[in-house]
């Protein structure tokens, strides 16, 4: 019995310090102060910094970064630094300014900002890529897209948060205002819901590992598995779609029967200046005799099952 309370003696010793070794020392003072300690140590800067600031920074109580019955919320110094030259001479700056530029200070750089939010925020799961992924490849700093003091975080809301990603992906802003498109204009769908901005295994910052994993997530009726299936579906759906948006519906890359010819050089391609056997031609050797039975008309008149068939006679994805 001593042997054992020694070995759990021994394991929460070990246990805190390890704890003690792994907590940022920001997050470690936090913990340890009450929320009339936080405030205490925020009066140290509301008492400069009040509702006549140029920056409405007291709205940061109406966040959560703001929220002090939360043992986890930081005081002001837990994400702009002690400060202490600031605090005795306004002409130094903080240790850590947020943004572009804050008034006579330039802004710190954008790995000393992300240091500052990922004290808390790199133990969530969807920040585990965060490291090597685009957006901290390229130094974008959190605070380029977030607004920790503001009650209303664009990025945040589904409805705001298209017009933020798009300051910087002009290309996906101009696809998106195509004929066909997802309804990211019309806030049903958001850049987050395809995309994991902090970073993926996945290509383009995917949320999935792969494109297809990703389109399944809405469109679970083109998963299959089917008896005979289409093999570019399987593959990549941006083989035929293009996500953000096309003048060509559903949003397809080409109109048919050219995009299939892309593919297909058939027995029966249309006149098609992708492919060099065209489909149309009657037996496929008279470049001059196209056939009525497929001259302007799109290959899933017939082979209307394109993402797959589980029907035993639909080989060639006819029915």
């Amino acid at each position: 019995m001593k042997l054992l309370i020694k070995f759990i003696l021994l394991y929460g010793l070990l246990f805190a310090s390890a704890y003690a070794e792994n907590t940022p020392p920001s997050a470690e003072k936090a913990a340890t102060k009450s929320p009339a300690q936080q405030m205490d140590r925020d009066s140290v800067c509301t008492r400069c910094h009040d509702e006549n600031d140029k920056t409405p920074v007291l709205t940061i109580y109406q966040t959560p970064h703001g929220n002090k019955a939360d043992s986890r919320t930081p005081s002001c110094q837990g994400c702009h630094g002690e400060s202490e030259k600031h605090i005795s001479s306004k002409t130094n700056s903080p240790d850590v300014i947020f943004g572009i530029k804050k008034g006579a200070y330039s802004a710190s750089d954008a790995k000393d900002q992300n240091t500052a939010c990922l004290t808390c925020h790199e133990k969530d799961q969807n920040r585990t890529h965060w490291q090597g992924g685009a957006h901290q490849v390229a130094d974008i700093a959190c605070t380029s897209c977030h607004q920790s003091h503001a009650a209303h975080d664009k990025v945040r809301d589904k409805r705001t948060q298209p017009d933020v990603c798009f300051t910087c992906h002009t290309d996906q802003k101009a696809q998106v205002r195509k004929f066909s498109h997802h309804p990211i204009g019309e806030g049903k769908v958001a850049c987050s819901d395809c995309h994991n901005p902090h970073g993926s295994a996945g290509p383009k910052l995917l949320k999935k590992n792969t494109v297809t994993e990703t389109c399944y997530t809405c469109h679970a009726e083109k998963r299959g598995p089917y008896l005979w299936e289409h093999q570019p579906v399987t593959e990549d759906c941006a083989t035929c779609h293009t996500p953000h948006g096309s003048n060509i519906t559903p949003l397809l890359k080409s109109r048919p029967p050219f995009l299939c010819d892309e593919c297909h050089d058939g027995p029966h391609a249309s006149i098609s200046p992708v492919a060099g056997n065209a489909a149309g031609m009657q037996g496929g050797l008279s470049p001059t005799l196209p056939s009525e039975s497929f001259t302007g008309r799109a290959c899933m008149n017939c082979h209307s099952m394109v993402h797959g068939s589980n029907d035993p006679a639909g080989a060639l994805l006819q029915r």
